[in-house]
């Protein structure tokens, strides 16, 4: 029997766009932080800009359980799956501020979970419990004035002294910086020792010879603070150490692949978030008698950008998928951060292109998004260290 008309299927281009990964849980929990992020962050988005984001965020964030969704229910966590943390990330978008996702990132998703995997119940207890409830806030130490990419070369000292040890050292672009409460900071505890003479240490920011120096001035994430640190003769006991002593490059390396899957989700967010914003704008702008979007040249960036954002979304998504059902695909991790921090900001700078002149004006906020962006591509993880990564798994 023939198919008629009416029943072949029909393209459904408003159809949600749920991926096999999300439950309808999840999807509530993005309407949650969504409407959250629109109602009480999005409004003071530009005076944030100029005064950084206030700390009261961490303690509202933490009463309303955004603040541990992936972590363990006995430490006031909300025993959620890896998941959860792609929605977090993924919702804070619509606070238009990248420097507030990226503080909130680095408290949830690059400080706590080293404490969480590495630390005692002590420790956990500690610093944990008051972060989830964001009573304290969390920091990491790892960039130093002379040593990014290669955490091997920090020169940051920690020197056994009885029972405690003698730490000295700088640390430099430390997101909360100012704000911190605790520092999860990686030292050298043997300089002989290479990658086995690495240790974490987790420091607090009032202990006595803790300096924090300047607030730097920086392209984009305005809203974040972001800190010259100093260590002079800080002196800490030995359970301040957070994991094995020699251990820490492991311990960090670990923990860099989280939050680099988590800054790639955020990145396709942001991108998707401003190719909305410019479709709007192309669809009221007119030029020649006729809306810009209309026009095929601009019809066509706008296909080309939500090509490369569906594909930096699927990679991220699908290597979600293998991360949170126990596999360690350091090889996509490094391919998603890679791709998506890389698309994200040519999305932006497209963006600005369409909107014209009142692309490079702050009032439209488009312009703001691609100083944001444009992190991306150096923190965590540079596009040049992502690549190696990459290549060194083929044998290379």
């Amino acid at each position: 029997m023939a198919t008629s008309a009416e029943n072949v299927l029909k393209p459904d281009f408003g159809a949600s766009r749920k991926h096999f990964i999300f439950t309808d849980e999840h999807e509530q929990l993005r309407e949650s932080i969504t409407s959250f992020a629109q109602k009480e962050l999005a409004p003071h988005a530009e005076e944030w800009e100029e005064t950084t984001f206030p700390d009261s965020v961490f303690p509202r964030m933490g009463e309303l359980g955004f603040l541990g969704l992936d972590k363990p229910e006995e430490y006031g966590g909300q025993g959620g799956d890896y998941y959860t943390s792609l929605v977090l990330a993924e919702s804070l978008v619509h606070a238009r501020s990248g420097g507030l996702g990226m503080g909130i990132a680095v408290h949830t998703d690059m400080a706590m979970p080293p404490i969480l995997a590495f630390g005692t119940e002590e420790q956990k207890q500690e610093w944990v419990v008051p972060a989830i409830a964001g009573q304290k806030i969390l920091c990491l130490g790892i960039t130093e004035p002379d040593a990014g990419s290669d955490v091997n070369g920090i020169k940051t000292r920690a020197v056994r002294d009885g029972d405690d040890y003698i730490i000295n050292g700088s640390k430099t672009y430390i997101t909360n910086g100012h704000r911190a409460d605790v520092i999860v900071l990686v030292t050298k505890t043997d300089t002989d020792a290479g990658h086995d003479g690495v240790t974490l240490f987790l420091v607090p920011m009032d202990a006595p010879g803790v300096i924090r120096e300047k607030r730097l001035q920086k392209l984009g994430m305005h809203a974040s603070d972001t800190a010259l640190l100093a260590f002079q003769d800080v002196r800490v006991p030995a359970s301040a150490v957070l994991g094995q002593v020699g251990k820490g490059f492991y311990h960090i390396m670990w923990e860099l692949q989280g939050e680099r899957l988590i800054g790639a989700a955020g990145c396709v967010a942001a991108a998707q978030h401003c190719f909305e914003m410019t479709l709007q704008y192309a669809l009221e702008r007119t030029a020649f008698g006729r809306q810009i979007g209309k026009f095929q040249v601009t019809r066509h960036k706008f296909a080309e950008m939500a090509t490369k954002i569906e594909t930096a979304r699927q990679l991220v998504y699908m290597t979600a998928w293998r991360f949170q059902n126990g596999e360690y695909p350091v090889r996509e991790i490094s391919m998603a951060k890679l791709h998506a921090s890389r698309i994200s900001v040519e999305v932006a700078d497209e963006c600005i292109q369409i909107h014209g002149g009142a692309g490079y004006m702050k009032e439209y906020g488009v312009e703001r998004v691609w100083r944001d962006l444009r992190l991306n591509r150096i923190g965590a993880g540079t596009d040049e260290i992502m690549l190696d990564v990459i290549g060194r798994s083929y044998g290379l």
